[in-house]
């Protein structure tokens, strides 16, 4: 539900997101270009192709396409591995969310329209795009890796890119899950229930959950961290935290969309960029539990 006077919220996700982001990729554009040119002309490209098609397809305004152009490009740079491949980095999971999201969003549109829950015409904006995707982009960054690698919270082995990683995947499949449960569960199931309450509710009411549709939304966390983990190099276990991250966060998006966006303390743009940091939160703290020998 957007609410005017909580828009401040929406501009501050992108003020945390966006010149981070921007940051990072001036940074390693320059420093890919001098290393190894390759990198960055794949990179770059690919990144601004993608917003090309996405402002194309008008799944996104010009704003989250450049957005979602520049969140892709840092998420590639700091997930390259060598022998280098573009398919071989972030580039994979960001697609399929883009993909599952699209796709989420055609289906069943003329009875979203009906209900008035209809994702705009015009695309995502700007500030969607980072409330979804900000999280995954800010906690895959070199600096954040780094804090996670020297945490002495992790003291059982020495860490490689795939564990450090685990967080930003959860997150990107948590944006995954969370739209499409959303957008399916409007039409594939009838009467959504209030996760705090049970009780039945109309579809589009914020906290509110269907079989249906959840059902949809673990899936697609499914399918985001089983090809990210894939695309990263990583195994089973980090396929595993990323998915339960992503339905953590799935559930804890409900719960508060239910209590402080139903009282009007948090927009919906606030509420996803919290879920997809419970989701990094929860990939973070399993990292503590789990061996390091068993996630590359």
């Amino acid at each position: 539900m957007d609410r005017p006077n909580l828009l401040w919220q929406s501009k501050a996700v992108l003020l945390l997101v966006l010149p981070a982001v921007g940051a990072s990729v001036v940074i390693e554009t320059h420093w890919w270009l001098q290393q190894m040119p390759p990198v960055a002309i794949w990179t770059v490209g690919l990144s601004a192709i993608l917003g090309l098609v996405a402002l194309q397809l008008r799944s996104a305004t010009a704003g989250a396409a450049a957005a979602g152009a520049a969140i892709t490009a840092t998420m590639m740079f700091t997930t390259v591995s060598f022998p280098y491949l573009p398919w071989r980095t972030a580039l994979v999971p960001v697609l399929i969310v883009l993909l599952l999201a699209s796709i989420a969003t055609q289906v069943g549109r003329e009875h979203k329209e009906e209900l008035g829950t209809a994702e705009s015409r015009k695309g995502r904006s700007a500030p969607q795009v980072a409330a979804n995707l900000g999280i995954a982009a800010l906690v895959s960054h070199d600096v954040v890796q780094a804090w996670i690698a020297d945490s002495h919270w992790f003291s059982r082995g020495a860490f490689t890119q795939i564990p450090v990683l685990a967080p930003a995947l959860a997150a990107l499949a948590e944006a995954a899950a969370d739209t499409v449960s959303s957008e399916l569960g409007q039409v594939l199931s009838g009467h959504p229930r209030m996760i705090t309450t049970l009780r039945r509710v109309p579809s589009g009411t914020d906290g509110a959950i269907s079989l249906g549709g959840t059902a949809a939304g673990v899936i697609a966390a499914a399918a985001v961290a089983t090809a990210g983990s894939w695309a990263l190099r990583g195994g089973m276990a980090l396929t595993a935290i990323a998915w339960a991250g992503a339905v953590f966060g799935l559930f804890f998006d409900s719960v508060l969309g239910a209590t402080l966006e139903q009282r009007g303390w948090l927009n919906n743009d606030a509420v996803n960029f919290l879920s997809t940091a419970s989701s990094a939160i929860f990939a973070l703290g399993a990292l503590a539990v789990i061996p390091h020998t068993k996630l590359g």
